[in-house]
């Protein structure tokens, strides 16, 4: 084949999974752009697809199948030559991705993300399917270079890479790797970038930051790291995303407790509360020590915003154990919950465990979780009704309705806030009143 000019290339680019995949995808673009070629949003009229997939659990795996597979038909119906594969499911399944979506005309494994420009050329230029997998990054990356797929005036701010834990249920380790902070000089230069760019909210990111500095040799680097952060210009909020509740210190709580900039937002993903779960999941929590750290948190922090996601249906959990769930659920008042089903993911220690869990009560106990959570955070909104809130506007629309922020809404994770008459534009930061609660979101209104 002859090869293609990089001008001449159109590239249509789908993003999916967690925050740290929207950075990947975002350097990718970048790469993209840089190397001259053209980024367009119609797949259909792409020369080349690229998908950064997700691969963490069965429901993302079936969505990634299922977009490579609509690229596929645009390649055999359309214009599109080539569909190019990357992100956490290529690096998780490697060549075999290739039997299991046919079509594909290459696999980019997470080391070489940063030379997607040059795998596109290559892609085009060859009749014959690739796969680019190098081992994993012994250091962790430099985002600073990235095209944001984020609203201006908020972003991620990504410290770390990987995953030292090992809980029995979890690819993300075997996905990522071990545990890689970034330099603090390159977080805050990126930090400062990013503010410089439009951003008053950077939300801090990786698989565990409350464990950030330790492969420097350092303890307890995260609240240091913060104080820091905290100098930036211009910057209003600081979310602390995915805390793992071992490893919060009391440091880590009086540092969020005095800031001005870290929003009081906790989220720290629990798994479950009975001993003997969290035993078979390799956790080093335990009840006592998870109960006693929420009353620290609200106790230090009365403002605190919590929020965790829980595991449903692990192998040998009894109906009792499922109940003290969800009498935890009642007790803790998460004001927001996340729940997964067990899935039992190919390499990890749970998947080979006895008494797995039929699928229909996984079902049942998901659904009663859910309820319980529902009635809990639906009781939290009402009692918010008459009183103001700052909201940080995300969109506004012709007639003046917005949606926006409160500091305890993380974006595109949590409910919103539904702003009526609003004339403040998006990046803006707008004291509002609550006047109403529909489901998870609040109604409000300007002061």
């Amino acid at each position: 084949m002859i090869p293609r000019s990089p001008e001449s290339i159109t590239v249509a680019f789908v993003a999916l999974g967690c925050p740290k995949n929207v950075v990947d995808s975002e350097i990718m673009l970048a790469r993209i752009v840089q190397a001259g070629m053209l980024i367009t949003t119609q797949s259909e009229h792409a020369d080349v697809i690229v998908i950064n997939t997700c691969g963490f659990i069965a429901p993302a795996k079936a969505e990634a199948l299922e977009e490579i597979k609509h690229a596929v038909e645009y390649k055999r119906n359309g214009r599109t030559k080539k569909v190019v594969v990357a992100g956490c499911l290529s690096e998780r399944l490697g060549r075999q991705l290739f039997s299991q979506a046919q079509g594909i005309d290459a696999i980019v494994g997470l080391a070489c993300r940063d030379e997607i420009a040059a795998i596109i050329s290559k892609t085009l230029a060859s009749d014959q399917p690739a796969a680019y997998l190098e081992p994993k990054h012994l250091s962790s990356a430099d985002d600073r270079t990235r095209l944001r797929i984020t609203p201006d005036h908020w972003a991620y701010l990504r410290v770390s890479e990987g995953c030292d834990h090992r809980c029995s249920f979890c690819t993300i380790p075997a996905i990522r790797g071990r545990l890689r902070s970034k330099p603090p000089s390159l977080i805050l230069s990126e930090a400062a970038e990013l503010v410089s760019a439009g951003a008053v909210e950077l939300n801090v990111i990786g698989q565990d930051i409350t464990s950030y500095g330790r492969d420097f040799g350092e303890k307890d680097a995260l609240p240091k790291l913060l104080h820091e952060l905290e100098q930036t210009p211009r910057l209003r909020w600081i979310r602390l995303l995915y805390l793992f509740p071992a490893a919060i210190s009391d440091r880590l709580i009086q540092t969020i407790k005095a800031s001005e900039k870290i929003v009081s937002y906790v989220d720290m993903p629990i798994q479950h509360i009975n001993n003997d779960i969290l035993t078979r999941m390799r956790r080093p929590d335990n009840k006592e020590r998870i109960c006693s750290l929420i009353e620290k948190l609200r106790s230090a922090i009365p403002d605190v915003v919590l929020r965790t996601t829980l595991i449903v249906g692990f192998p040998g959990e009894t109906e009792r154990q499922f109940k003290e769930l969800v009498e935890f659920a009642r007790w803790a008042k998460f004001d927001a919950l996340g729940c997964f089903k067990f899935y039992r993911e190919e390499g990890t220690p749970a998947a080979l465990m006895h008494d797995q869990v039929p699928e229909h009560i996984k079902d049942q106990r998901l659904e009663e979780l859910m309820l319980t959570q529902q009635r809990v955070a639906f009781a939290a909104n009402e009692k918010r009704i008459g009183g103001t809130l700052m909201c940080l506007v995300d969109s506004v629309t012709a007639d003046n309705t917005a949606k926006g922020r409160f500091y305890g809404q993380a974006p595109q994770i949590d409910s919103i806030c539904l702003i009526e008459n609003c004339t403040a534009r998006p990046g803006r930061f707008l004291s509002v009143k609550v006047s109403a609660a529909k489901d998870y979101d609040l109604i409000v209104r300007p002061v």
